[in-house]
């Protein structure tokens, strides 16, 4: 029986510590890293999804970062192919492939088996959709796809139209919703894999999310997303992300800045709520609580000595 190639996963909500805990493992277990954020993909965006600089990565390798383009589509089938052929690249060189990242669903789909089908579509049904969607607005194809499809819905920003309507006829067509159609999980991981999860104090990590936005704005994020809407990017996959919606809304007179800006701390600490409940339900995760600041060093010698015996490798001394 073949060996299974060797695996680190590093999850956990926005802003809880990821990017400076996946260095420090890369230089201990001689890794390289692929990120597992949905948004991270599109060059551009830098400052609204906290894209890792080239100082920050300390010379770690990083992949699948800035490889398309914000009008382009992104898919999870689309990542489960590149990532598995990176792990067999970086494997290859006698290296530990690491996925650090929030996205779930797109790192669950590397791990087991998922097999994604591409469904039937009926050109006349989307053109109904759409002819609503004009004369009605898009909110409510959204409330449809909520009764529909929740877990869909719940990903997709009713103003991302395309997205919604692609939903609904998904289940027109079939009779199942889209995740039912695309996912089909073996239960046994297709690597030897080390999965750690990042918690936080609710209220410690809410705090953090707030103090990043800030941070984000302060560095130039309304001139990034002002960027994008001059050049009018609409209903892209890329603007429905959060810190770029939010801020869409006041430039086109719809709130005030201050309203853009406390819009994007809740939907970030609600995504954070959501991603925490996501990851507890879905993988078989070990938690490490990150809360006490004074206890990094400590809480750095549990999660590899978790490694190493996961996986049964030594560490860099």
């Amino acid at each position: 029986m073949k060996e299974k190639q060797k695996l680190i996963v590093l999850i956990g909500p926005t802003a809880v510590g990821k990017t400076k805990l996946s260095i420090e493992l890369a230089k201990r277990f001689n890794g390289e890293i692929i990120s597992g954020d949905s948004m991270q993909i599109y060059r551009g965006m830098d400052i609204g999804t906290a894209k890792i600089t080239a100082e920050e990565m300390e010379g770690i390798p990083h992949h699948l970062i800035d490889i398309k383009e914000p009008d382009e589509t992104f898919s999870t089938a689309e990542f489960q192919d590149l990532v598995r052929k990176k792990i067999a690249e970086i494997s290859s060189k006698g290296k530990i492939p690491m996925i650090v990242g929030g996205t779930g669903l797109y790192i669950q789909s590397v791990m087991y088996d998922y097999h994604f089908t591409e469904a039937p579509s009926d050109p006349d049904f989307r053109s109904r959709l759409e002819r609503e969607a004009e004369e009605h607005g898009p909110e409510l194809l959204h409330e449809r796809l909520l009764d529909a499809d929740p877990e869909s819905a719940s990903r997709i920003h009713p103003n991302n139209v395309r997205r919604v309507i692609r939903a609904l006829e998904i289940v027109h067509c079939t009779g199942k919703t889209a995740s039912e159609l695309q996912e089909n999980q073996s239960p046994e991981l297709l690597y030897d894999t080390a999965i750690i999860g990042l918690t936080m104090d609710r209220e410690m990590l809410y705090n953090r999310i707030n103090l990043r936005v800030d941070l984000m704005i302060e560095e130039g994020l309304l001139d990034e997303v002002k960027f994008f809407y001059n050049e009018g990017l609409r209903e892209c996959q890329s603007i429905q992300a959060i810190g770029y919606k939010e801020l869409y809304d006041y430039f086109d007179g719809k709130i005030s800045l201050k309203e853009a800006i406390e819009n994007l701390k809740q939907n970030s600490r609600r995504y954070a709520k959501r991603q925490l409940t996501w990851f507890r339900n879905k993988m078989n995760v070990e938690w490490f609580d990150m809360s006490v600041s004074n206890d990094a060093e400590k809480k750095f010698a549990e999660i590899s000595n978790f490694i190493e015996g996961k996986l049964e490798i030594k560490a860099n001394t």
